[in-house]
């Protein structure tokens, strides 16, 4: 959650995000690209409806309850949902190829696949270091698994897609 940038009146400059805040920022789109995703998944929705819908309603947004939603990098947010869509098929084979043969990517829950579209849409192009990518994305699983073994599980399939696809920055 970021404090409000807003200028206070209308010849006051907004503040810029703090390198921390950018962070954070960089995170929660991470993990909107993944709700994103499985929503598409799961809803049959395409991706502009479902990248507006997000930007709209849950970046910075209040739930009922009064919890503040994390305002999320909608650059990256929306670079990830294009970026997985266009290259589904390469990383879904990269994700394939990390699996074992009897459990094809079509066959794994589909928070995991969301997640490995998203970071598989984040290895293919190299604007992000893989390490980077990885960590972020264990911490990504661990949102969505805190007692699981999801996290280790991703850690494993993400080194080896990353390998793969980005041999060069290993």
């Amino acid at each position: 959650m970021t404090e409000d940038t807003t200028p206070e009146t209308p010849d006051e400059k907004p503040r810029k995000p703090t390198l921390a805040e950018k962070r954070q920022m960089k995170s929660a789109a991470r993990l909107y690209a993944v709700q994103a995703l499985f929503q598409m998944e799961a809803a049959g929705h395409g991706v502009d409806r479902v990248a507006r819908e997000f930007e709209s309603y849950r970046f910075g947004a209040v739930d009922e309850d009064g919890t503040e939603m994390a305002e999320g990098d909608a650059n990256l947010f929306r670079r990830l949902l294009d970026d997985a869509v266009m290259w589904q098929a390469k990383i879904d084979q990269a994700t394939d190829r990390a699996l074992v043969a009897a459990w094809p990517i079509d066959r794994i829950d589909p928070v995991l696949r969301a997640l490995f579209r998203a970071a598989g849409a984040e290895l293919v192009t190299p604007a992000t270091p893989p390490k980077v990518v990885i960590t972020e994305f264990v911490d990504v699983a661990r949102a969505f698994f805190p007692e699981g073994k999801e996290p280790k599980f991703v850690n494993a399939v993400l080194d080896h897609m990353a390998r793969a696809l980005r041999p060069e920055a290993f």
